[in-house]
């Protein structure tokens, strides 16, 4: 499979700490890759350099064939990358609908053959994906009035109302119960029938082996193992630096 990102000796510094140090990293089209490792070891410093929140000092961004290392997070996003947070961020003044009419309709339509809906066919959308999620029956209600889990299925929504090709998923399932956790592990896994690739960061090792066909590792901005997840697991590197022996 050709690679849809690919990232390339990926540097990136805080003063003198550096939080990557040459990270190359591939994700194919509609691949599930599960990116793990402790507490500090880059994780959310590559995904935020990836999606355009922090800029890089070195190395490359390759995304559906273009080099994306110099450009803001907006045209990213309309380039075909969408994240969702570990702490979600909807629009608390508006109605849930309403929250995912506007990745509809300012960040869709920019690239070739996919068209931006009018605000008719944006609602119309916007309630189907809601429907998909589970959230149909609170199209109307205001956003900030939503459970926890409510919550992230709200994020991921606003993220496939941005009709990506990458998902970035940023701990989408920590401090939920074990069956919110299959909950928000369903409509991941269900990215695939959307054609939708997925970089999910969890530190549910549960929920990331059932996920995943792919387990990169980064310990202390390195990237330590890249491969199958149950050979991943098994490396003693791994169980040293993030399972624990």
């Amino acid at each position: 499979m050709s690679a849809l990102l690919q990232i390339d000796r990926l540097t990136k510094r805080f003063g003198g700490f550096v939080a990557l140090d040459q990270v190359s990293l591939q994700v194919a089209a509609g691949e599930r890759l599960g990116l793990i490792g402790p507490n500090g070891s880059g994780k959310s410093t590559l995904v935020n350099c990836v999606s355009g929140l922090l800029r890089t000092e070195g190395g490359a961004v390759i995304f559906n064939g273009s080099d994306i290392s110099r450009q803001p997070a907006h045209q990213r996003i309309r380039a075909g990358i969408a994240r969702s947070f570990q702490i979600p961020k909807p629009f608390a003044s508006m109605s849930v609908i309403d929250n995912l009419c506007v990745p509809l309709l300012y960040a869709t339509g920019h690239r070739p053959g996919q068209t931006r809906p009018g605000e008719a066919q944006a609602r119309d959308e916007a309630f189907e994906i809601l429907r998909s999620v589970g959230l149909d029956a609170r199209a109307g209600e205001m956003s900030a009035g939503l459970t926890q889990v409510d919550m992230r299925k709200l994020e991921l929504a606003r993220a496939i109302a941005a009709r990506p090709m990458l998902l970035i998923a940023d701990e989408a399932m920590a401090g939920l119960s074990t069956s919110e956790v299959d909950e928000i592990l369903q409509l991941l896994l269900s990215m695939k029938g959307r054609g939708i690739a997925v970089i999910m960061i969890e530190h549910i090792m549960r929920a990331v082996m059932q996920f995943s066909e792919r387990v990169a590792v980064l310990v202390a901005g390195h990237k330590i193992a890249d491969g199958d997840p149950h050979e991943v697991i098994a490396n003693p590197d791994v169980q040293r630096a993030y399972l624990g022996e």
